[in-house]
């Protein structure tokens, strides 16, 4: 089986074969169809976050069912479509039973052994351990899962959306679709608009934010926002833009969703959120990051910063919710996909997301 390995943070992925375990108990064996490149498998490949080496990234991906190991729950079955969850539901800790699985306590076993569910490892090479990223790995012809990292995708969803959906699009739509409170006919910014950001619009839209503002340095992804459902698009780089948007909202804006992660954006959305105003973060960035929040004007005018891990989503029910709206027409999460490269141009792939290329880039083993 061929797949892209990270051997050394700051170096290109290599393309190798490497030997793929049966799927132990509770596991899926998936051939991969198409597979997302986000800017969260670019910060693993920079060190911003880290993970044991060797490792095969990618955490966007849908497939088919080749295999089904033994004891699962006869949930998916052998030749089912997938999209491919970064995120474990073991359905006992606290944090699921609470019914909030984006936080089940298996994350942490991912995070920190980067193996499957039982902190061991499907992929080796002449015997050597190769780690997995996120218990996923899909920039690779196939992948060993844990069954609750597989949902079943219907009829009518292409492969690439079904990917994207798993990841970019259940962020965005879903920060806007969870997080925020009253979001109808009140004002609300999306900050830097790629993968994410575009699909936050595109939530904020369906919900009935008003007007929804796409902030972004590139204009080719501002134009983009515009015709996702952003009623106004402005610069990100532009020196006066807490006052222009406090000035267009009457005030302030209720609701920032930030897709960016950096100090200085999240500190220009506190400052422009209205008494009473919602920041909602949802970029990542290294371990260390941190941003300063005016102490009096948080008590004062009573603003919140909230985090959003995955759009606060709960996958087995919003991402059945999104691919529902996509068949139908409500989402047209096809204007999210860019251009598709064979599994062979992984580099180039990686090139496209750091030079802020639109829509995003698909590998197809």
């Amino acid at each position: 089986m061929i797949a892209a390995v990270l051997r050394e943070v700051g170096q290109p992925l290599e393309l190798e074969e490497l030997q793929l375990d049966a799927p132990h108990e509770g596991e899926l064996m998936i051939r991969i169809e198409a597979a997302g490149m986000c800017h969260s498998d670019a910060h693993y490949l920079a060190g911003d976050l880290p993970a044991r080496l060797p490792l095969v990234p990618g955490h966007e991906g849908s497939g088919i069912v080749e295999a089904v190991g033994p004891a699962t729950t006869g949930r998916l079955r052998v030749g089912d479509r997938v999209a491919l969850l970064w995120r474990p539901r073991c359905g006992e800790c606290e944090a699921c039973v609470r019914g909030n699985p984006i936080q089940c306590t298996f994350g942490r076993v991912l995070a920190t052994t980067n193996g499957l569910m039982d902190g061991t490892v499907r992929l080796h090479r002449d015997g050597a351990d190769v780690h997995h990223l996120m218990g996923v790995s899909c920039f690779a012809e196939r992948v060993v899962v844990s069954e609750s990292s597989a949902q079943l995708v219907p009829d009518g969803v292409p492969p690439e959306v079904a990917a994207i959906s798993a990841c970019a699009v259940i962020t965005g739509v879903g920060a806007a679709m969870n997080t925020l409170d009253d979001a109808a006919g009140r004002p609300l910014v999306v900050i830097g608009v790629g993968g994410v950001g575009m699909a936050a619009v595109m939530g904020a839209a369906l919900v009935g934010a008003a007007p929804v503002i796409a902030v972004d340095i590139d204009p080719s992804r501002r134009a983009l926002a515009e015709r996702l459902g952003a009623a106004t698009t402005l610069a990100g780089d532009d020196p006066d833009l807490v006052e222009t948007i406090v000035e267009l909202t009457g005030g302030g804006t209720q609701h920032v969703i930030d897709a960016v992660g950096r100090p200085e954006t999240m500190q220009r959305a506190f400052a422009m959120l209205r008494p009473g105003g919602t920041l909602v973060a949802v970029g990542l960035s290294s371990p260390s990051t941190t941003f300063a929040v005016p102490v009096n004007e948080l008590v004062q005018r009573q603003k919140r910063v909230v985090g959003a891990l995955y759009g606060a989503s709960n996958p087995r029910i919003d991402l059945p919710r999104i691919f529902g709206l996509y068949t139908s027409g409500r989402l047209p999460l096809d204007e999210l996909v860019g251009r598709t490269r064979p599994l062979l141009e992984v580099n180039e792939a990686v090139d496209d997301l750091r030079s802020g290329a639109v829509g995003r880039t698909i590998l197809v083993p």
